[in-house]
């Protein structure tokens, strides 16, 4: 069956995505029923983009109140299949069996309502399967049911991060990850809300009643959960919901930006950025020129400073996709980009200084000559401290910087008078006292290469360093002799008064 479920949601056609306004999913007591926006009256024929006509059953049944004697009451007997029922008789069926999922069940106990829990499963995989054999099977009248279903299963507490000592231990690279004990139960849940998202009787405009913000922040909430699975799904999801409601694509955006900036400036710790990322490359990528004074805002106050967190590899190849994809489609974009990566870089973690070069190499490629002079002085001072590295991935991946990358070559070329002479000490620096032989040879291979750049430049550069090395030499020559004079004076000072 699951297997069934699996290539469903591989095997249909394109979706469109979107995000619905989600209102009265709050249950009620078997005594009243709680009226929701969209919710339909009874006997409604609600007729669907392709022309198909779904009955919603007169006397549809209630919601139901979320309690253990409910709960008991739905359990007590399997409803029946969908093959075993005549069509006219299939919507209440699937309302039922809705309403019968609702119920959550706790899965830290494997021994505790193994029949329940058995019995709702199967019935997830019946819906799944009853929404992919054809269209016809959502409208307004049964999304009230639908959202009070999916809400009562995933809008729940996750479980507490680490938090102390353990946080600080937790590497997510080295460790697995707290996986959701229920998703036998959320998988199939999961893939039922991506079957509505993506159905095309799921129309954005009725739909919208029921996806609302609310329902999109509780999404959003889930992120940060440890189980990479949920968040896969959680990223499909949110994604097509992007795609098939506009109305909500401002906010979903602004709501990405304050998960930013409570993980940067305030817990340092969410386990869904990434798949934020992932979802934001896509929608940086569809952004129409020139971009809007809004795009720009959210690049310098919240793409940016991402990289100030520690834990920056979880995260860093999609934040670095985003960020060259800004620059690529408006070069002017790059100035700031640098200044912000030059604020931000490392002075004592070597793994980001690594990644930050990496970054640097792509922006640069994608850098005019315009923009590249404008902080050229800054950044290949940071450039030079790099090359000093006592760390040699970090000595390395900077030399390489300037062995395999042509367009930097050509911005250094292009203002080697300024840039040379900010370099070449560095270098030369590396040559004579740098501990690690490949940061060695790839240093006398760069200096080569700059010498056959432009060799009068060079060898007035080193003569000015030579220079300089002298001076040097000579002030802190006689600066050790006045520590020796100041010395012998105390002494004979302290022997006088003894």
């Amino acid at each position: 069956m699951l297997s069934k479920v699996v290539r469903a949601r591989f095997g249909t056609s394109r979706p469109r995505t979107t995000g619905t306004e989600h209102q009265g999913n709050t249950p009620v007591n078997s005594n009243s029923r709680t009226e929701v926006s969209g919710g339909g009256n009874a006997g409604r024929v609600a007729q669907t983009s392709n022309s198909n006509r779904t009955i919603v059953p007169r006397e549809k049944p209630m919601l139901p109140a979320l309690n253990e004697t409910n709960k008991r009451q739905y359990y007590l007997e399997h409803l029946a299949s969908f093959r075993d029922v005549s069509n006219s008789s299939k919507p209440m069926l699937f309302v039922k069996k809705l309403h019968l999922c609702a119920f959550v069940f706790d899965f830290t106990e494997p021994t505790k309502d193994v029949r329940e829990k058995e019995m709702k499963r199967t019935t997830l995989v019946e819906l799944v399967e009853y929404v992919n054999s054809g269209a016809g099977k959502f409208n307004e009248a049964v999304s009230e049911d639908v959202i009070f279903m999916l809400s009562s299963n995933l809008f729940r507490t996750l479980p507490p991060s680490r938090s102390g000592q353990e946080g600080e231990m937790f590497d997510p690279e080295e460790e697995e990850p707290m996986l959701e004990p229920a998703w036998p139960h959320l998988q199939l849940v999961y893939e039922f809300l991506l079957r509505y998202v993506v159905s095309t009787d799921t129309e954005a405009r009725p739909a919208r009643r029921f996806i609302d913000q609310t329902f999109i922040l509780k999404l959003l909430e889930l992120f940060d959960s440890e189980d990479p699975r949920e968040r896969d799904y959680l990223k499909t999801i949110l994604h097509r919901i992007y795609g098939k409601f506009m109305v909500h694509r401002s906010f979903i955006r602004r709501a990405i930006n304050n998960v930013f900036y409570r993980f940067v400036f305030e817990t340092e710790r969410h386990s869904g950025i990434a798949e934020l990322l992932e979802i934001l490359g896509s929608i940086i990528n569809g952004f129409a020129l020139p971009l809007k004074e809004e795009h720009k805002v959210f690049l310098t106050k919240a793409l940016m400073p991402l990289h100030k967190p520690k834990c920056l590899s979880m995260y860093h190849s999609h934040l670095s996709y985003c960020v060259t994809q800004f620059v690529e489609k408006d070069f002017r974009l790059a100035e700031p980009v640098l200044k912000a990566l030059l604020k931000y870089w490392p002075v004592t973690n070597s793994q980001k200084e690594v990644l930050f070069l990496e970054e640097l190499e792509e922006v640069l490629e994608l850098t005019q000559p315009a923009e590249f002079q404008r902080v050229m002085v800054p950044l290949f001072r940071q450039l030079a401290r790099c090359l000093n590295s006592s760390h040699f991935q970090v000595a390395e991946r900077s030399l390489l910087l300037f062995l395999n990358n042509e367009c930097i070559m050509s911005l250094l070329s292009q203002f080697r008078s300024a840039l040379i002479p900010v370099i070449l000490p560095a270098l030369e620096e590396n040559a004579n006292h740098h501990w690690n032989p490949s940061v060695h040879t790839l240093t006398c291979n760069v200096r080569k290469a700059l010498q056959e750049m432009d060799e009068q430049l060079y060898e007035e550069c080193l003569q000015k360093y030579n220079e300089q090395r002298q001076d040097q030499r000579r002030a802190d020559e006689e600066r050790d002799r006045t520590w020796e004079q100041l010395e012998l004076a105390a002494s004979a000072d302290i022997d006088a008064q003894s």
